[in-house]
């Protein structure tokens, strides 16, 4: 997934292109040097009204953190798991002693 990066200005010009001047989709493809699939999706997404992008920009953004979240207390419940095993062993010894 190391494509090149576009601006959103550039992807909305692109979009334009489509919706607003009549051009054909593999056309403006061709021409800006993109794939028909990323202008597609480009369409797709732009097409939206801008407070739809916003609001589901801020929900990508909130899942990331989310299973960012999620990683960090799963590697943390990890280590209490293998703590509580040692302590557990720790504890039958001392029990025998």
């Amino acid at each position: 997934m190391s494509g090149k990066r576009y601006t959103d200005e550039f992807k909305i010009e692109a979009v334009k292109q489509v919706t607003e001047r009549g051009y054909k989709i593999a056309e403006v493809a061709e021409r800006l040097g993109v794939s028909y699939k990323s202008m597609h999706d480009w369409i797709v997404r732009y097409s939206k009204p801008e407070a739809s992008r916003k609001m589901e920009d801020s929900a990508q953004s909130e899942i990331q953190r989310l299973k960012a979240e999620l990683k960090r207390v799963t590697e943390e419940r990890d280590i209490l798991k293998e703590a509580a095993v040692y302590f557990a062993g720790e504890s039958k010894k001392s029990t025998r002693s």
